[in-house]
């Protein structure tokens, strides 16, 4: 017996190296494992390296300091810059004219809201029939809101008042749409900062400046004035107008573009102030402007409709 037990030491002495260097094989494969999961390790593996990019932190090779590896990768390209807007066709310029009396002039850039626009584009002037403009608007988009649709007797009244700026007509659309509460929801609307309203002195003799004038246009255009229903029916109406009403503003511009201005003016003797006031608003694609003047009465309307086209002449740019 006591030599099994000798043979039996034996033998577990001669297993046991074979057992710590089963162990030691296991404990190294272990630690390769390891390693290959570690991100940042020299034997990182592909699926490693995926997740240590997700923003994890390591330490630097180099340093042994804590870097981000999201740092490393390559920033996202920078978007494009968005390219300039187009010049308006007008330049800010302080105009030195030979007219007689006052003039004033403001252009609203339609893309930005930026307005340009005389020293004195604050100050006002009657509007005589450029507000209609804003009358048959109104009443456009009160019906709507009301869920009425305008007789196409109504409608051809409405074209009179823009077209050919009948007095008769535009009185009575005054009328319906409450007179001087109709300027009053212009002032508000279209966010004036100028005007007035001249109680119960009618419709002509709302005071309106150049700055003002410009907003009336840009409030048009945009279908606050006259709502979405309405809104390029009027604007289609407007550059349509005829007769003695189509002068100022878009006169300045080639013929082919001249149709594709909108206008309304307003030309009236004030024999009280013995004065003509001639106003002029015009709509383009990316712009509004109001030109007004107010000189001597015996100079008559053609001096007035004149110089209107002659403020905007000179503020055209070369080519525009």
């Amino acid at each position: 017996m006591a030599g099994n037990r000798r043979a039996a030491r034996r033998e577990g002495a001669d297993a046991s190296p074979l057992r710590l260097v089963a162990i030691a094989v296991i404990l190294i494969g272990l630690v390769l494992v390891s390693l290959r999961l570690l991100p940042g390790s020299p034997f990182e593996s592909s699926a490693a390296a995926k997740w240590g990019n997700a923003g994890t932190t390591t330490n630097d090779r180099s340093t042994g300091k804590p870097t981000d590896r999201s740092a490393r990768q390559p920033a996202p390209p920078s978007p494009s810059p968005s390219p300039s807007l187009a010049p308006l066709p007008f330049a800010a310029k302080d105009l030195d004219l030979d007219i007689e009396g006052w003039y004033s002039w403001s252009v609203l850039d339609r893309r930005t809201g930026q307005i340009i626009g005389s020293r004195n584009m604050g100050e006002t002037s009657t509007t005589a029939s450029m507000i209609k403009s804003w009358i048959v608007a109104d009443y456009l988009r009160r019906a709507a809101d009301a869920g009425q649709t305008p007789s196409d007797a109504k409608l051809a009244d409405a074209t009179r008042i823009i077209r050919d700026s009948d007095n008769t007509r535009a009185e009575q659309f005054y009328n319906q749409v409450g007179r001087d509460a109709s300027i009053k929801r212009l002032i508000s609307m279209c966010k004036l900062t100028d005007s007035s309203v001249a109680p119960d002195k009618g419709w002509s003799r709302t005071a309106l400046s150049p700055r003002d004038t410009a907003r009336l246009g840009n409030c048009i255009a945009t279908g606050t004035a006259a709502g979405p229903k309405w809104t390029k029916w009027l604007l289609n109406e407007m550059k349509l107008v005829r007769g003695a009403g189509d002068f100022g503003i878009r006169k300045a511009f080639p013929a082919a573009e001249q149709k594709q201005i909108a206008i309304k003016n307003g030309w009236i003797d004030r024999t009280r102030e013995q004065e003509m006031h001639i106003n002029c608003l015009a709509i383009g694609d990316t712009w509004t402007m109001g030109v007004m003047v107010k000189y001597p009465i015996d100079k008559g309307y053609d001096y007035g409709m004149k110089n209107c086209e002659k403020i905007t002449e000179a503020l055209l740019r070369p080519g525009a």
